[in-house]
């Protein structure tokens, strides 16, 4: 059975969506069956595969709102191993019709639960908020990796996130725990990125993954060319700390 995962954080602009689709990459790339699952309304994690949002006729949105099977509407990508349950244009309006839904929280999670034997690791790429389409990507999760950028404002918003973290824990899903935490955007010269990694490790404690994410225009501009980093630059210093947190990763599991 694969494990299912969540990356998840309710602030935008922290290197979630570039960590789940270079994760989803790399871990591909060392031999694991991978599914990403874009449930993103911006579909960044679908552009950043290759896809246009505005092409694609079926999505993940067909799936949570009109009960479409999850393996119809996978596509496959340029990575070998690598597939995605892409977002679309539709999926901006999914909140609104997903609060209509019979057993909301849990439609992902049944959806999911049909193709996950397929996938050694099906990764979750969830909107920057707490919404429904978030709910149902925990409900439908074993665990959450939060990617925490090393700015002032970092640790704001997490006691909300972790409080609601443990209420679907309480009322939905029980199993549910926090894989990780992963710092990005890490700019060593400042001084205060060394002092908000330093508070970080504090709160996560063994959470906290040891490789740390840098700030690197490489990888900001792979998505733009529609490819994980390690199809755009696989050697520049974000594609080895990707690739290297991917080891990390894949070493803590059971």
């Amino acid at each position: 059975m694969g494990k299912i995962i969540s990356f998840s954080n309710k602030k935008g602009g922290v290197g979630k969506t570039t960590t789940a689709i270079n994760m989803a990459a790399y871990c591909a790339d060392l031999g694991k069956k991978v599914l990403l699952v874009d449930i993103d309304s911006q579909g960044n994690a679908t552009t950043g595969l290759g896809f246009s949002k505005s092409a694609l006729k079926k999505s993940v949105y067909n799936v949570l709102i009109e009960d479409d099977n999850a393996a119809s509407n996978i596509l496959p990508t340029q990575v070998k191993l690598l597939d995605i349950l892409p977002a679309n244009v539709d999926l901006t309006g999914a909140e609104v019709d997903l609060v209509y839904k019979k057993n909301r929280e849990q439609i992902l999670k049944s959806a999911l639960e049909k193709i996950r034997g397929e996938y050694d690791y099906i990764f979750i790429d969830c909107p920057p908020s707490l919404g429904l389409l978030t709910i149902n990507a925990w409900v439908a999760s074993d665990s959450v990796i939060i990617p925490l950028q090393s700015e002032y404002y970092a640790l704001e918003g997490v006691s909300q996130l972790m409080n609601t973290i443990a209420m679907v824990r309480q009322h939905l899903n029980p199993n549910l725990q926090i894989e990780g935490v992963v710092i990005t955007m890490y700019d060593g010269r400042a001084l205060i990125a060394k002092q908000i990694t330093a508070e970080i490790k504090k709160f996560f404690k063994s959470k906290l993954y040891e490789i740390i994410i840098p700030r690197n225009v490489r990888l900001a501009e792979a998505p733009s060319h529609g490819v994980p980093i390690m199809l755009h630059d696989p050697k520049c210093v974000g594609a080895r700390a990707y690739k290297a947190l991917a080891e990390e990763f894949l070493s803590k599991q059971v």
